[in-house]
């Protein structure tokens, strides 16, 4: 228990940034939060943390045992929540956040179904392509799509993420087939605004970003699937989103012999002793649904 303990109280001072916002989050004051991880620190022979009276920072040691405490105490969470599904049943509030294009056509469809089989759970779905901060607004669970860059989140992996280059058959035939990403140059590309570029793998496997233009530039994505399925040029968007349209004849992939790899689909939630059940069951719930290969097969 001692043990437990003692990376409980890592993890929450890795997480607030301060002995003191870790002891008013347990109920303890610093002084207790600070002998846990003295013996923690003493029992494993390595420094941890570096404290000052102003700051607290991870060591080069001390984030990678951050990482993997993270992970054990999610683990055991969902053992706890495993054991109890019987005779417990999800309620209360759940406030989910997901990017607007996938929230509206692969997560607000699924919620009506979850609260359909939890009547006891009601929801807030906030759809939003900006960067919510799950802790300070009070948001249980995020979907994010492709890398996750906040360590002091949990991730659960939920489905792969593949982007494809896509145009109509109208636009091809009017300007023509690329053949290697460096022909776009020559093509009318349909920017996410501010897009750094579009990834493809290079002939010897390498990750390669590709500036692309042209006179249409939306920060909808959503427009952009528009005015591809229009003709009016080229639009790299993810494989949830055309594969409706590829399957019909809409919109014709290329570059796919250059495609750079998956990225993933991921549930985000902050780090917590126990995750509430209508969280879990909320997860777990996607996770079924996002792993049926019918599921995408039908959409």
């Amino acid at each position: 228990m001692d043990q437990l303990k003692q990376i409980e109280s890592f993890v929450a001072v890795a997480i607030r940034g301060s002995l003191s916002a870790a002891a008013r989050a347990e109920g303890v004051t610093p002084a207790v939060i600070g002998r846990r991880l003295d013996a923690l620190e003493r029992r494993l022979g390595v420094r941890l943390l570096l404290r000052t009276t102003r700051s607290v920072t991870l060591t080069f040691e001390g984030s990678a045992f951050f990482e993997d405490c993270q992970r054990i105490l999610n683990d055991l969470s969902n053992a706890e929540a495993a054991v109890s599904l019987g005779s417990v049943k999800a309620s209360g509030h759940l406030r989910i956040s997901a990017p607007a294009g996938f929230g509206r056509r692969h997560v607000a469809p699924l919620v009506r179904a979850f609260l359909d089989a939890h009547p006891e759970v009601n929801c807030t779905l906030d759809l939003s392509d900006r960067l919510v901060d799950l802790v300070n607004e009070g948001i249980d669970c995020a979907i994010r799509i492709g890398e996750l860059g906040d360590s002091s989140l949990v991730s659960v992996r939920l489905a792969e993420n593949r982007r494809v280059v896509v145009a109509s058959p109208d636009y091809l035939g009017r300007r023509g087939v690329p053949t290697t990403p460096a022909e776009l140059a020559g093509h009318v590309c349909l920017s996410l605004g501010q897009q750094r570029g579009w990834q493809f793998r290079d002939a010897t496997g390498e990750l390669v970003t590709v500036k692309v233009g042209g006179r249409f530039e939306c920060n909808d994505g959503a427009v952009l699937h528009e005015w591809a399925l229009a003709g009016h040029g080229l639009a790299w968007r993810s494989l949830w989103e055309v594969d409706g349209d590829l399957r019909a004849g809409r919109l014709v992939s290329v570059l796919d012999d250059f495609a750079a790899p998956s990225n993933g689909i991921h549930a985000v939630f902050p780090q917590r002793r126990n995750l509430a059940l209508r969280v879990r069951l909320f997860i777990d719930f996607l996770r079924s649904h996002y792993g049926d290969p019918a599921y995408w097969a039908q959409k």
